[in-house]
């Protein structure tokens, strides 16, 4: 083959590997210049639900602290919602009718870049550590979802009984496809207001709790409600259908929590029942991670129509009122994925991961999914036990894909790979193999939530604690099942005894295949007491004396072997 020169093929993949992101993905996917030097401290946002044509109006007050000394502003609102108006809320006092009165200040100097808007604010109005607000006034007829959760967008639906019901799902495809925002995972705002605005003979629910519900004179209501700590963008979402209510006070690690269930009015009694298992999902994970890390906004399942959401303080329930995963049945098929409800174990996992802590960048999403996925997993050994947990979390192994990484490429807005669920949970419980001290592991999974406890992280921090908490180098593992499509190969040759020796002595031959360069990994092998003792695999074939006529790795490592 003709050789060709190592620049020309660095410069073509480096353009196919550029090529498939565009402006816009850097626009969305990056905390780039005009989003970097302002902090969200508040969201207040008030939004009109036209049912009838299904548009939207609103606006939204945003408040924000001064990093740096700069001025453009960037607010994501995609098409084909409009933004109609920009007002600064200055300290300038207005006199009319003989009356002085703070009116905000209309901003004039907006451009428009596909799904961005650059708002030009007056230098002189902004100095570090400030705080300001502006207020966006916007209207239009959000992206419908195809298939959500997955294809997000706004969703028009109707109840079994023809009652309107609509509410939104949006994760990834970003909370900007309905309401204008800094559209970025890296900046939670530190409260926020959601006043909704809906016909009368709907209930509209939201996160957090209810502030106030107001009569209008057009035959509408508006409900308000509020939460108190940090939430994700795409976490901020209403409810809007014929809804009733009712409550328990759950009595957890931090006291009295409100546990609030909102469902139409003609599945209260499924509910009642099948939502019992709420608190006992509430007693698993509190053991598991920790408190809860809402109770000042309390915790609530809200019927939805669609699967499901972890909807911060407010997760949408689409399961159908039975156990397992509605039409998908037990994803492990081990049995024991029918115990339970999927969507309250799995959407509620997310408080914790997902929601307390949260990634900067979707890219990172196996912090969310992957302790999530193995939330499930802790769920079935709380109350089934840990071979049934054992056997849960092999089973979800025939539906990883090895494709691409798991973690995804930075700064476009754009996820790694669907085995961010079920390798990421294997690859969690193989280092728990690996950790071998359960009691250790539950103090890193509390203590990754004490530490990070609402805040926003990189992959890099989590993979860091864990491995300086666990006392041992995990960085090589992470590596292998999060950054290559790779499954480690223990590639083993066993070497029997001569026939005269009546102990029957041999030797194993062994060492790892298949994986990252420095890949050294221990593994247990079932040995000739019958229990499973660790060897210490690198890339370099090693050996020990070995009576057994075949080799059996522990199954709870997430490994192929292969005999040479």
């Amino acid at each position: 083959m003709r050789k060709i020169p190592a620049l020309i093929i660095f410069i073509f993949y480096s353009s196919v590997s550029f090529a498939q992101y565009t402006h816009a993905d850097t626009l969305r996917g990056t905390n780039g210049p005009a989003r970097s030097w302002w902090d969200v401290t508040k969201y207040d946002l008030h939004v009109k639900f036209n049912v009838e044509d299904k548009s939207i109006s609103g606006w939204n007050e945003i408040s924000f602290k001064v990093l740096k000394k700069t001025n453009i502003l960037q607010i994501d609102l995609q098409e084909p919602m409009h933004l109609d108006s920009v007002m600064f809320r200055e300290l300038t006092l207005v006199k009319e009718d003989g009356i002085y009165w703070e009116k905000p200040v209309k901003i004039s100097d907006i451009k428009k870049d596909g799904n961005a808007y650059f708002i030009s604010l007056p230098v002189a109005w902004l100095n570090i550590n400030d705080e300001k607000n502006i207020i966006i006034y916007y209207h239009g007829k959000p992206q419908t979802a195809l298939n959500p959760p997955w294809d997000g967008g706004i969703i028009w639906k109707r109840d079994d009984r023809n009652n309107p019901w609509i509410t939104i799902a949006c994760q990834g495809l970003g909370a900007s496809v309905w309401y204008p925002c800094k559209d970025h995972q890296s900046d939670e705002p530190d409260s926020a207001e959601l006043h909704i605005t809906a016909p009368s003979e709907l209930v509209s629910v939201a996160n957090g709790k209810l502030r106030s519900k107001i009569e209008n004179k057009d035959g509408t209501s508006t409900y308000s409600w509020a939460v108190v700590n940090p939430i994700n963008n795409y976490d901020i979402i209403p409810y809007i259908g014929r809804y009733v209510n009712f409550n328990e006070v759950y009595k957890g690690e931090k006291g009295n929590l409100n546990m609030n269930y909102w469902v139409l009015d003609y599945n209260l009694e499924k509910a009642k029942k099948q939502f019992a298992e709420a608190p006992k999902m509430m007693k698993a994970f509190e053991y598991w991670f920790g408190p809860y890390p809402f109770y000042e906004d309390g915790y609530k399942l809200v019927e939805a129509p669609h699967p499901g959401m972890e909807h911060q303080s407010a997760i949408a329930y689409g399961n159908h009122y039975q156990n397992g995963y509605y039409k998908s049945g037990d994803l492990s098929a081990s049995g024991w994925g029918l115990k339970w409800d999927y969507i309250i174990v799995h959407e509620s996992a997310h408080e914790w991961f997902g929601n307390n802590i949260t990634t900067k960048d979707i890219a990172d999403m196996w912090v969310h999914e992957g302790f999530a996925d193995y939330a499930e997993t802790l769920f079935t050994e709380y109350y089934y036990g840990k071979q049934a947990a054992n056997e849960y979390v092999i089973g979800l192994r025939k539906r990883i894909e090895n494709n691409i990484s798991v973690i995804g490429p930075y700064g476009v807005n754009k996820e790694g790979s669907v085995d961010m669920y079920y390798k990421g949970s294997n690859m969690i419980h193989t280092i728990r193999q690996v950790i071998n001290d359960d009691e250790k592991f539950r103090n890193i999974l509390i203590g990754l939530n004490k530490t990070f406890y609402h805040q926003t992280v990189i992959t890099k921090q989590i993979e860091e604690y864990i491995s300086k908490t666990s006392g041992k180098d995990l960085s090589k593992i992470f590596d292998q099942y999060l950054r290559t499509t790779m499954i480690p190969t223990l590639e083993y040759k066993i070497e029997k005894g001569r026939p005269d020796d009546w102990v029957g002595r041999g030797n194993l031959f062994y060492r790892w295949t298949n994986c990252v360069k420095g890949f050294n990994m221990p593994v247990k092998i079932l040995t000739a007491n019958d229990k499973y003792n660790f060897i210490y695999p690198t890339e370099s074939l090693k050996q020990i004396k070995f009576v057994n006529n075949n080799l059996k790795v522990d199954d709870n490592f997430y490994i192929y072997t292969k005999k040479l």
